[in-house]
């Protein structure tokens, strides 16, 4: 696994063009405009100087005389024009494909993560893949423009204003450092203040959604309106935390502004003067006064913008820091065949919050036999089931596949021929039916009836009218805890693997049902597949052929 990297990036995080193509795409495309826009700023201040002071100066003051002048100004600003179409036209584009391109990788790492990991960021992932990220819009489309004009147009209009007027420039040399010293200033003024916007956000999210996932509880107990007043809170909680990112960013906008017009007055009342007392040429002034404004434009942008994006640019700090966990070491390309293997571990143990769980696994689970993992909670006996999944690669020790590594394995082909049941199993809005096929089993109806009736999920759909077309939201919302557990079992069991692997699989259960469930795991072992069942009560552990002590290892 990588390590996450916190130390300050500077003004353009590199990740971003590591994790998105669009992301390069598009900052060429900034480049070639940036330079194309610069290149007409400076075409037009050098025609605006030479035709009006030709103008002033001189007789020729017809239209005709400054001909060549005039469309050499007019095609400036026309590509002017069309290259800050170009850049609102295709920044917006871009910067929504790129927030997709993130959102999508965020959402596949955080899958691939180590489950134990994911259990603690969940909240935090979610805010981000669902809203923060946005936040880099204004970022890709204010602040990289604006920075990238600071790199071309800044150093060259004040070299063009050099060649023109020496004393303007040292005053722009002079007064220019003013702006970043004030973006600085501003910046640990509110420093932290995006991480903690996003921190809160995160935290009410995961606040509202705990409400509304428990208000069919709330309803059933005639409770329903209770959450009232917390919603209320809450969404005044939000409200808060968005005006004052919205405050500091008009603010920071204000004070920048306010700045970068004294500088240019500055240089307007010095050659104003110089001009009354015939110490300077008209051209030279009028060119240094229309180009003085467009040497601080961009570093007012930047810092402008800057803190109007600092929220996606916060969020994307998240984004990356799940990106950076992915998992590097190549994965395996061996095919087992696991019917009849021998599943060992050797000397398993997993590094954990205060300690190890487990701790120096040894365990050997054979065909045709239940083995059950025993041991008091937190001691690691879900954790060596993701260690036999290969969701969570072991800290120390081994776990080998009828003699081959379980690193050697490609991790798909092991996949299908496994059946896992976790603590929380997974169910989705949609029918039962449609939850049922996940596993991408359709198995025959007279087998599905003998299975349901062995889990006892044939009484669950004898009470639901609709049956298998009975829909279901989000978490199996609308079924007991019960009913969702024989749900996930029924599932389970209708696939052929010849490895079951079941996390508590009488969670939920009353005696009756429990006697059934585990008459049928009895069942699966003697069909010869290899059976793993984590639990700790009495029936559970008296079902086992193998009852396997795990151990946890506390450093505290």
């Amino acid at each position: 696994m990588t390590t996450v990297q916190t130390q300050p990036r500077g003004p353009v995080d590199p990740r971003l063009w590591r994790y998105s193509r669009s992301a390069r795409r598009y900052l060429a495309l900034t480049v070639v405009l940036a330079v194309i826009d610069t290149a007409g700023v400076i075409v037009s201040a050098v025609m605006i100087g030479e035709i009006l002071a030709g103008v002033i100066t001189t007789d020729a003051r017809s239209i005709g005389d400054w001909s060549g002048q005039v469309s050499i100004l007019l095609g400036a600003v026309v590509v002017r024009t069309v290259t800050t179409w170009l850049q609102s036209r295709y920044g917006h584009r871009a910067a929504s494909r790129v927030v997709e391109e993130l959102e999508n990788d965020v959402l596949d790492a955080a899958s691939r993560a180590d489950p134990r990991r994911l259990s603690s960021e969940r909240d935090e992932v979610a805010a981000v893949v669902t809203r923060a990220l946005g936040g880099l819009v204004p970022y890709l489309t204010g602040y990289l423009p604006s920075l990238i004009l600071a790199c071309t147009l800044t150093p060259l209009t004040l070299v063009v204003i050099v060649f023109q007027d020496l004393t303007s420039a040292l005053i722009i040399v002079v007064t220019l450092p003013l702006i970043p010293i004030f973006m600085i200033l501003i910046g640990l003024l509110t420093k932290g203040r995006a991480a903690r916007t996003l921190e809160s956000m995160t935290r009410l999210s995961a606040q509202l959604l705990d409400l509304i996932a428990g208000l069919p509880t709330l309803r059933a107990l005639g409770r329903e309106h209770g959450p009232a007043a917390r919603i209320r809170a809450l969404g005044e909680a939000h409200r808060r935390a968005t005006m004052r990112a919205l405050k500091i960013a008009f603010l920071s906008s204000m004070v920048l502004e306010l700045l970068a017009t004294l500088c240019v007055a500055l240089v307007a009342v010095s050659i104003g003067l110089r001009l009354v007392f015939g110490d300077m040429a008209l051209e030279a002034g009028i060119v240094a006064l229309v180009l003085a404004p467009e040497v601080y434009v961009p570093l007012r942008r930047v810092g402008a913008q800057f803190h109007a994006a600092e929220d996606g640019v916060a969020a994307s700090e998240k984004a990356f820091g799940v990106l950076d966990r992915r998992i590097s070491e190549p994965a395996g390309t061996r095919t087992i065949d696991a019917h009849g293997a021998s599943i060992v571990l050797s000397g398993v143990t997993v590094i954990a919050r205060n300690g190890s769980a487990p701790y120096r696994l040894d365990a050997a689970f054979e065909p045709g036999a239940v083995t059950v993992l025993a041991g008091p909670n937190g001691s690691g006996k879900s954790t060596a089931l993701q260690v036999l999944l290969g969701l969570t690669p072991p800290s120390d020790g081994a776990v080998t596949i009828g003699g081959t590594a379980l690193s050697d394995v490609d991790p798909t082909s092991w996949w299908s021929q496994v059946a896992w049941l976790p603590q929380h199993p997974v169910l989705v809005p949609g029918t039962l039916g449609d939850n049922l096929m996940l596993t991408g089993s359709k198995p025959d109806p007279d087998v599905l009836r003998s299975i349901c009736a062995a889990t006892g999920f044939d009484e669950v759909l004898a009470e639901l009218p609709e049956g298998w077309d009975t829909v279901v939201g989000t978490g199996g919302e609308g079924l007991s805890l019960g009913q969702r557990q024989r749900l996930a079992l029924t599932r389970v069991l209708t696939t052929s693997a010849p490895v079951v692997l079941l996390d508590e699989p009488t969670a939920h259960l009353d005696a009756a049902s429990e006697t059934t469930v585990l008459r049928t795991v009895r069942g699966l072992a003697r069909q010869g597949r290899t059976v793993v069942v984590v639990g700790h009560r009495r029936a559970v552990l008296d079902c086992a052929d193998v009852v396997v002590e795990v151990h946890h290892h506390d450093v505290r």
